[in-house]
């Protein structure tokens, strides 16, 4: 009856989700699996319509759509012309829609003036959502995220400064341990410049396929371990601003720490703290609280390696992986952590 893309972000899970592109117009970046093998393309104004229409029908009576997400990766890409009539026609299928969102890139972000972006706002939309992954040069070239730094302040500035709501995503373990202190350096100062509303967090987990793994055979990349990850955490939030920007942990499986979440401004002492309190565990500790948070759904308190039944329980499983060697454990954990990565249609990617 009508086309969805194949991702959303976690916080659009309940919002109707209409396509104005089909994939990514960049699709080179080496992390990410989510549009590889398929072309991008734009979608026309009476496609879209009439996708809005199909949809309004089958949801007629409802009553319940007051929240919609525009895929895919790169929506204002569109003319704005073209995106202000399909947020118009939005908002006259489904009256009771109170936010629109969608994902963009910031070249696309810097293209678009600011008064282009405030009249998407008068239309309905209110939030951008955009994957920076990284602040550090470096890093952006090792992934080939096609950014720059400089563009990435430029399009957040200009989404700020409209008055849409910014998500920006950034990515801990993304710039391996070669660039790691640099990663976490100037993306905190990327971000402070910008000031977004979300800093929303994506803990790297390597892709079983994703052409990276050619990197790591050929020793350009040296992929981070769960407890030197928390590290660069550290680092980044130490070197944040104090700002009413929320740092977002706890809406993504594959954050070790979700407690790590809150309003800077508010916050930033007590994340401080959580970061320091497990990186002052024990390696034994750090272990068994990694295994079990790595191991299911449940969230286990930090406190839980204090109990000497829990490790009783759990050091004996640790020591059975490092006999098959001194990083049996830690390639144990990024099996894990591929099973947990983000799926098509329930999860984001960048």
């Amino acid at each position: 009856m009508y086309e969805q893309g194949v991702i959303r972000p976690p916080s659009e899970a309940n919002s109707l989700l209409v396509r104005v592109t089909r994939n990514c117009p960049w699709n080179q970046c080496l992390f990410c699996p989510a549009y590889k093998g398929v072309k991008f393309s734009k979608r026309s104004v009476e496609e879209v319509k009439k996708d809005i229409d199909a949809m309004a029908e089958q949801y007629r009576g409802y009553g319940r759509i007051t929240s919609v997400f525009l895929q895919d990766a790169d929506s204002l890409i569109l003319p704005t012309d073209d995106v202000v009539a399909i947020l118009e026609y939005l908002r006259e299928k489904f009256p009771k829609i109170d936010k629109i969102t969608t994902y963009a890139r910031a070249r696309t972000l810097k293209r678009k003036s600011v008064e282009d972006l405030r009249r998407l706002k008068e239309a309905g939309l209110t939030t951008v959502h955009a994957g920076m992954e990284s602040g550090a040069a470096s890093v952006l070239q090792l992934i080939n995220k096609g950014l720059t730094p400089e563009e990435i302040v430029t399009g957040g500035r200009h989404v700020m400064e409209a008055g849409l709501e910014l998500s920006e995503y950034i990515m801990p373990g993304i710039g391996g341990k070669a660039l790691s202190a640099e990663h976490a350096r100037e993306t905190a100062a990327v971000l402070n410049q910008i000031r977004p509303h979300f800093i929303r967090v994506r803990t790297f987990a390597m892709h079983p396929a994703s052409p990276m793994q050619k990197m790591v055979r050929e020793g350009t990349f040296v992929p981070m371990a769960d407890d030197e990850i928390v590290g660069e955490i550290r680092l980044l939030v130490e070197n944040l601003d104090e700002m009413h920007s929320y740092f977002s942990s706890n809406d993504f499986s594959l954050n070790l720490l979700m407690e790590v979440d809150g309003f800077l401004d508010e916050k930033k002492a007590a994340m401080l703290k959580l970061l320091d309190a497990f990186l002052a565990l024990s390696k034994r500790e750090k272990q068994v609280y990694i295994l079990l948070q790595r191991s299911g759904y449940y969230r286990y308190p930090l406190d839980i390696v204090k109990d000497g039944t829990v490790m009783a329980q759990v050091v004996p499983q640790i020591e059975g992986l490092e006999k098959d060697g001194s990083d049996g454990f830690n390639r144990y954990i990024e099996h894990l952590k591929s099973y947990q990565l983000p799926q098509p249609q329930t999860d984001d990617w960048c």
